[in-house]
């Protein structure tokens, strides 16, 4: 992928995130909460899949000379996609802090003013080797009523790939957009610096 096509990419995820945040910042908790319990389910349905993405992986990190350390942290197990898949059933039994009001304070004019937490629309997230982490910051992402850009790191492209796509189905399932968490499909490190550099999308 050239310049100008991770630039093209990106905008393209920005705008398309941007659309879904207001989404998502309208969802329900109810629909938000069962995206995360279809993720779960469908974490558990495709653990020899993405076992096997995973495996391409470890076989490229191998052949290029990974340290050990490194490998370890790359490997996605069954009890590491059972980790996740409570890890989204936990986040969906949780309260929605969504129109919380914190710090509620009475002026000396008689008004009262607090802080109220809404969600912040689109943010982006770079990290490496660990693909459970994909799932980590989708799901929190879905929760707090948000779209996310994950840019994880180039040896675990098919691992995130995979995973990310059923992110993507489990918010289609519960009638919110698949945008929503969208993955940097290119390993291009120039994708980095867009994505740090698109304040009018995240």
């Amino acid at each position: 992928m050239n310049a100008s096509n991770v630039a093209e990419t990106m905008q393209l995820l920005g705008l398309q995130a941007r659309q879904a945040s207001r989404a998502m910042a309208s969802a329900s908790t109810a629909r938000r909460n069962a995206a995360l319990r279809e993720l779960a389910r469908l974490l558990r349905a495709n653990v020899e899949p993405l076992c096997a993405a995973n495996q391409h992986d470890l076989a490229r990190a191998t052949e290029a000379g990974l340290a050990a350390p490194m490998l370890d942290r790359l490997k996605l197990t069954p009890a590491i996609i059972e980790t996740c898949a409570q890890g989204c059933e936990q986040l969906a039994a949780m309260p929605d802090v969504i129109g919380d009001i914190v710090g509620l304070k009475q002026q000396p004019s008689g008004i009262r003013v607090g802080q109220m937490r809404v969600p912040i629309g689109v943010f982006g997230m770079i990290y490496e080797s660990r693909p459970n982490v994909t799932i980590e910051a989708a799901s929190l992402s879905i929760k707090s009523g948000n779209a996310c850009i994950l840019r994880g790191g180039s040896e675990a492209i098919d691992s995130n790939t995979a995973l990310a796509a059923l992110v993507q189905q489990a918010l289609a399932a519960a009638g919110l957009p698949r945008e929503a968490v969208q993955l940097v499909p290119t390993t291009d490190r120039a994708a980095v610096g867009q994505l740090i550099a698109m304040p009018e999308f995240v």
